[in-house]
């Protein structure tokens, strides 16, 4: 299903772009997504926040970096009953609050906390906004992905946090884990078919040296390899060709003009 009106306390459910020029990105990636995209920020505000939506429905967002001088990165946000509480069960687990709780406009409630790896985790309490409204169809947000290299610390931390269960499978002659929704037993299958995954975890020794934790966004498309040379065509990078990934699809991993990395994907057919 690709229009959602809710999402489960413990999954996410948002995706934003963080970078010193949010309105260059909302060109790119209107562009390449065929999103529209408003500034949804009061006159005056200091920052920007573009709001984009396929078919008028909310998708993702790109915003102005909140942190001076720190890199454009793709945010996975992830629905919770209570952000207070949220912010103080991860104190309690070993990650940090970097922000503390605060209401945005009349959107919901959010907390900034960070992982034991240092990865931030937005923890968003809905209230007039539930998060994307379309999902898993070409140009919407389909899957987020941890790159960390603390793959036992990130399950124990997002495990006492947000409830999620694993399941660790081979892949690319190594170990990939797979995030099931809190107090589902883990499936992994379509949802129509009872599936209860929602995201993944990668070690960072799959990825080039030095690489940083990060949350990986993945949006859906129709062709992963025109997409990828099209991002090449508006300023953006290829920094994984396209590569068929059995059981899941084709993926190619991208990087905007502001610096930003994600990736695209071309999802199998549900057999």
């Amino acid at each position: 299903m690709s229009e959602r009106t809710e999402y489960a306390a413990g999954t996410p459910s948002w995706v934003d772009q963080a970078s010193p020029d949010p309105g260059a990105s909302a060109g790119f990636y209107s562009d390449l997504f065929g999103w529209e995209t408003e500034d949804v920020m009061p006159e005056g505000s200091d920052g920007e926040y573009h709001m984009a939506t396929l078919r008028g429905k909310r998708v993702a967002a790109l915003g102005s970096n909140p942190m001076a001088g720190a890199p454009a990165g793709w945010n996975t946000y992830f629905t919770v009953d209570d952000a207070d509480a949220a912010a103080a069960a991860a104190a309690n687990a070993g990650g940090k609050v970097l922000m503390e709780s605060f209401d945005v406009m009349d959107a919901g409630r959010m907390a900034v906390l960070a992982d034991p790896g240092g990865r931030r985790v937005h923890a968003l309490q809905p209230k007039e906004t539930i998060g994307a409204e379309v999902v898993n169809e070409d140009g919407a947000w389909s899957w987020s992905e941890l790159v960390t290299d603390d793959v036992e610390g990130s399950k124990r931390f997002y495990g006492e946090l947000l409830g999620w269960q694993t399941t660790t499978m081979e892949f690319a002659g190594g170990e990939y884990t797979i995030w099931h929704r809190p107090g589902a037993e883990p499936k992994q299958a379509p949802p129509d078919q009872g599936g209860t995954s929602f995201g993944g975890m990668l070690p960072s020794s799959n990825w080039p040296d030095a690489t940083p934790n990060f949350w990986l966004a993945y949006f859906a498309v129709a062709d992963v390899d025109a997409t990828a040379a099209r991002a090449g065509e508006l300023g953006g990078l290829v920094a994984a060709p396209a590569f068929d990934a059995p059981g899941v699809g084709r993926i190619a991993v991208l990087g905007d003009p502001q610096g930003a990395i994600f990736a695209v994907i071309t999802p199998e057919p549900a057999g």
